[in-house]
């Protein structure tokens, strides 16, 4: 495994106290990045810093809630002060929203799924994209989902926020002219929270540990990965 591909890069990951934001920032902390972690809850926080601090690493730790548009507006200042530019951004912060069918979403429900899964991106992305050019060289990767594309039954709300963030990080892509690049992975069945929270029941030890993914997303995250616009898909253990 690299040792030190993300030495000297400053990295922040969002939703990185649990799950595949989690595994993201300690891969790239592994690797010699600096890894600001941002996300809501601060005992996840707390332990991903103790668990970056065993393998020498660096880690700066945000407690905010992506709901927060004021936490948002706080953030370039802070971190340009502190870094002067941004290596690498994580867009891993989501919510499932209701499992419900479309005629029976309530108006709040969809609401609160669309300010984490796009608004806040969108924010993120115009508010970080000074920090990012830069670096030169920033790597942009944004955590996707086949249900952007494959449409079942009662997933309408997760499905719309998640097509539309596709398109808002491939756009972004395609506008880049210098070193920048932005690309997607769709991890695919993951051993998460939110799977479990979707798929009740299910063995997690027969799909993908978010450590697997943690270290791809680290890999994309290195300079010398040169893809622009594309959507890494991670193999399904099922092989579908």
């Amino acid at each position: 495994m690299p040792s030190d591909t993300l030495s000297g890069r400053t990295i922040l990951v969002t939703g990185a106290s649990r799950g595949i934001g989690y595994a993201t920032a300690l891969a790239a902390a592994k690797r010699g990045a600096t890894v600001i972690a941002l996300a809501r809850t601060v005992s996840g926080l707390e332990a991903l810093d103790d668990e970056v601090r065993k393998t020498n690493g660096k880690a700066v730790l945000i407690p905010a809630d992506l709901e927060s548009e004021e936490a948002l507006t706080r953030l370039p200042t802070a971190l340009e002060q502190r870094f002067e530019k941004l290596d690498g951004l994580v867009l891993n912060a989501g919510l499932l929203g209701p499992l419900t069918p479309v005629v029976d979403i309530l108006g709040k429900e969809w609401h609160k799924t669309f300010t984490v899964n796009l608004h806040a991106n969108l924010a993120l992305l115009k508010l970080l994209d000074p920090l990012l050019q830069k670096a030169g060289d920033a790597r942009v990767v944004g955590v996707t989902s086949r249900a952007a594309h494959v449409f079942k039954p009662f997933w309408g709300t997760y499905a719309a926020s998640k097509a539309a963030f596709e398109a808002l990080v491939k756009t972004y892509a395609a506008e880049q002219r210098e070193g920048l690049r932005a690309n997607l992975i769709d991890p695919g069945p993951t051993a998460t929270e939110m799977r479990a929270e979707a798929m009740p029941g299910e063995d997690p030890s027969t799909i993908t540990p978010p450590e697997k993914i943690g270290e791809r997303i680290a890999d994309m995250l290195e300079p010398a990965f040169d893809q622009q616009g594309e959507t890494v898909v991670f193999p399904r253990p099922d092989g579908k």
